[in-house]
C-alpha cells in the first residue's frame, strides 16, 4: 500500500472504499461535493475551549447538591469516553480503505474536530476540580460506561483488524502468527456498513442523555459556560451524523454489494439502535440512583431517547420499534441543539483573561471592597 498513487486515473469514477490507493488530493473536481461542503462548514464552526469562561462553573458545582453534582461529574466522564474513540478511530478506520480525496479529507477533518471536544472537557475539568486527574483515573470504574465503550469499539476494531490485513495481505486466505486469517471482500464491505451504522447511532443517539443534563442545568441558571461547550459540541456532532447518515444512503448506490447488504442486515442494524437506547436508559437510571433534578428525571430522558432514535432510523431508512410523539418531548432542548446558530469568532469570545470589553461571571459584591473614586 501506497500514500500516493501515481497511476494516472479518473477519481470521479472511483467508487467511495475499496477501489484502489489515493491519488492527488484534488478538489476541482469531486464525485461527492456532499463531503466537500461537510468540510467546508466544519471548518466554518472551528472554535477552541478556551474561548468559553468557565469560571462562574467552579461557584455553581461547589452550590449543587451532592446527587446534583454526582450527575454533572458521571456525564463529563461519559463524554470523555465517547470523544476518546471519536477523537481517533474515523481517521483510523476509513481513511486507509477510501479511495475519494473528498472523503478522506472529510474524514480528517471530522477526527480533528472531535480532538477539540476531548480537549473541553479537559478544560471544564480543569477549571471546576481540584484533582482533576482523580476526574480521569475514575473513568472506568463505572460499569456503565466500560459496557458503553466495549459497545462502540467493538465494530471499529475488528473492521480497523481486518482492513490492515486486506491492505498488506490482500483477499484470501493467510496465516498470521501461527493464526489462519480469510480475508474476503463482501465480509469487509458488511464490516464497513455496521461500523458505519454504529458510528450513525454512536454521533445520533448516545450523546443525547448527557447533553439534555447539562442543559438542563443551564436552564436553572447553573453551570453556563459547560452547557455552552455542549452547544458547541451538540453542533459539530450534527455534522458528523450528516455525514454518516450521507453514506448509508449514498453507497447502495455507489456499490451494489451495498445494496444486498442493508437488506441482509436491517434486522441486525434495528438490533444496533435498540441495545444503543437500552444503554442509554441505563445511565439515566444511573445518573439519578440518588435523586432527579428540576426539569428531568429518568422517565423524561426515556422518552426523549426514545424520540431521538426514532428521528434517527426513519433518516437512514431503519424500521423503529418505538411509538414516540411527533413533538419533542423535551422542547426546551430544541434551542440548544439548534447550533447553527452559534457562532464563534475572535470578538466573541468570552476568556475573561483578554477579551476588551468581556464579562467576568465571577464578579461579587465584595469584589471592590476598599475600592474608591
Amino acid at each position: 500500500m501506497s500514500v500516493l498513487n501515481t497511476s494516472k486515473f479518473d477519481h470521479t469514477e472511483k467508487k467511495a472504499f475499496f477501489d484502489g490507493e489515493l491519488g492527488m488530493q484534488r478538489y476541482d473536481t469531486v464525485k461527492y461535493r456532499a463531503f466537500d461542503k461537510l468540510t467546508d462548514k466544519q471548518l466554518g464552526f472551528f472554535w477552541r475551549p478556551e474561548e468559553v469562561d468557565v469560571l462562574r462553573d467552579a461557584k455553581d458545582f461547589k452550590e449543587l447538591n451532592e446527587h446534583e453534582q454526582h450527575i454533572f461529574t458521571s456525564n463529563l466522564k461519559r463524554q470523555i469516553l465517547l470523544d476518546s474513540v471519536q477523537g481517533r478511530a474515523p481517521a483510523e478506520a476509513f481513511n486507509p480503505i477510501t479511495s475519494l480525496p473528498e472523503l478522506e479529507n472529510w474524514i480528517t477533518t471530522w477526527t480533528f474536530s472531535e480532538t477539540i471536544h476531548s480537549k473541553s472537557y479537559t478544560h471544564i475539568i480543569r477549571n471546576i476540580y481540584s484533582n482533576p486527574s482523580k476526574i480521569f483515573d475514575e473513568m472506568m470504574d463505572i460499569k456503565e460506561i466500560v459496557d458503553c465503550a466495549d459497545s462502540i469499539t467493538e465494530c471499529y476494531d475488528e473492521l480497523i483488524t481486518k482492513s490492515s490485513y486486506y491492505n498488506l495481505l490482500g483477499e484470501g486466505t493467510h496465516t498470521v502468527n501461527g493464526k489462519e486469517i480469510v480475508i474476503d471482500m463482501y465480509d469487509l464491505k458488511t464490516l464497513l456498513w455496521k461500523t458505519l451504522m454504529s458510528v450513525n447511532i454512536l454521533e445520533g443517539v448516545r450523546f443525547y442523555v448527557s447533553f439534555a443534563c447539562s442543559w438542563a442545568f443551564a436552564e436553572l441558571k447553573k453551570m453556563e459556560g459547560n452547557a455552552k461547550i455542549i452547544k458547541f459540541i451538540a453542533r459539530d456532532e450534527n455534522v458528523h451524523l450528516g455525514s454518516t447518515q450521507q453514506l448509508l444512503k449514498l453507497l447502495p448506490k455507489d456499490d451494489p454489494d451495498f445494496a444486498k447488504i442493508k437488506e441482509e442486515t436491517k434486522d441486525e442494524c434495528v438490533q444496533m439502535f435498540v441495545d444503543a437506547v437500552d444503554q442509554e436508559k441505563a445511565w439515566a437510571e444511573y445518573l439519578f440512583t440518588d435523586g432527579s433534578m428540576i426539569g428531568l428525571n429518568k422517565d423524561l430522558l426515556d422518552g426523549y431517547i426514545e424520540w431521538i432514535a426514532n428521528k434517527r432510523m426513519i433518516a437512514v431508512g431503519v424500521k423503529s420499534p418505538y411509538t414516540v410523539p411527533r413533538a419533542n418531548p423535551l422542547p426546551w432542548t430544541q434551542k440548544w441543539i439548534s447550533g447553527s446558530e452559534v457562532q464563534v469568532a475572535p470578538q466573541e469570545t468570552e476568556i475573561s483573561s483578554y477579551v476588551i470589553g468581556g464579562t467576568k461571571q465571577d464578579i461579587t459584591q465584595d469584589s471592590f471592597k476598599g475600592f474608591s473614586l
